[in-house]
């Protein structure tokens, strides 16, 4: 097993700059593949307009690498839509895609519809609270899935500082990863190991495998979607580029406690219907409660974890669209 991660490592690993946008232009033409950028997106006024700048900048109006920005809102109470939208973006509500079926709460959700929303062969999320941002993260997660041909999904590494006011933590980011996500894979996905940044927003897939997958409502998609794409595509069809370092805004103690909570309940998901545990019948609706301290000494608070997947896109019919 630690041969084949390593092998995996040594082929299935790059940075942005390998590929230059000429030949990747090249490499499109010759295809004929199209490319759409997707930004899950709610009360990120302050970013996503930078992020849409520089990809419509550098990658569509300088070149045509991409041919569809689209910034999905999932009900923003701040002028987040307005902002993509001025930067050049399509801006897309959540709720009217596909409105007949009522809308989950979550990022998963977003990310799903948002292949009702776009047309692109290749689509590429990325996160909308991202500072200080570079256009390679898009052209360098785009580029093994127009040169090789066998490359499905690919994921994004970089270095996560944890930034707190004057203070910079350089390999501090990533705390769910490190505590949740890698000794899960590890232990019981051990194909994936080698991924460094596993939970991140930033990745690329063919339309062909996204819309062959599962996509679990809230923050655990992202780990279900690496496992369910190991187990449909093959670990060499899975990639990761390097492209620097992420700057993002970070989220308090509770926030990350809810996030890893729903991170763990997918994986036992999909260590269930994979009969290697047995699900536990009180995961139907499970809750995460946590304690802040109050005036009245520690005062408790309970949240609802989603635990709901939307089924593969390929598999709804015409009353669902």
């Amino acid at each position: 097993m630690l041969d084949e991660v390593a092998d995996w490592l040594r082929h299935r690993s790059w940075a942005a700059d390998d590929r230059s946008l000429p030949e990747l232009l090249a490499a499109k033409e010759a295809t004929g593949s199209t490319v759409s950028v997707v930004l899950p997106a709610l009360d990120e006024e302050a970013t996503v307009g930078g992020i849409v700048s520089a990809i419509r900048r550098d990658l569509m109006d300088a070149v045509p690498l991409v041919d569809e920005l689209v910034v999905v809102d999932s009900g923003s109470s701040d002028r987040t839509g307005q902002a993509a939208a001025a930067a050049g973006a399509r801006v897309v509500h959540r709720d009217s895609i596909l409105p007949e079926l009522p809308a989950l709460p979550g990022k998963g959700e977003v990310l799903w519809r948002s292949l009702l929303a776009t047309s692109g062969d290749i689509v590429c999320f990325i996160d909308a609270d991202l500072r200080e941002f570079d256009s390679a993260f898009v052209s360098g997660i785009v580029g093994p899935l127009l040169t090789e041909p066998e490359v499905a999904f690919v994921k994004a590494m970089y270095d996560r500082p944890l930034e707190t006011g004057d203070t910079v933590i350089p390999a501090g980011g990533g705390r769910v990863t490190e505590l949740v996500a890698r000794p899960l894979l590890n232990l019981y996905w051990p194909l994936l190991a080698g991924f460094v940044q596993p939970l991140g927003g930033e990745y690329a897939a063919r339309r062909s495998l996204l819309e062959r997958l599962p996509f679990a409502t809230g923050y655990g998609v992202e780990l279900g979607l690496l496992v369910d794409a190991l187990e449909l595509a093959g670990l060499d069809a899975l990639a990761q580029v390097d492209v620097g370092v992420r700057h993002h805004r970070h989220q308090d103690a509770q926030a990350l406690g809810r996030m890893a909570a729903a991170i763990q309940l997918t994986a036992l998901d999909r260590l269930a219907r994979s009969n290697r545990i047995k699900a536990a019948d009180d995961l139907a609706r499970p809750r995460l409660t946590q304690f802040t301290r109050t005036a009245a000494g520690f005062t408790p608070s309970t949240a609802d974890i989603a635990a709901t997947d939307r089924p593969p896109v390929v598999t709804l019919t015409a009353n669902d669209v």
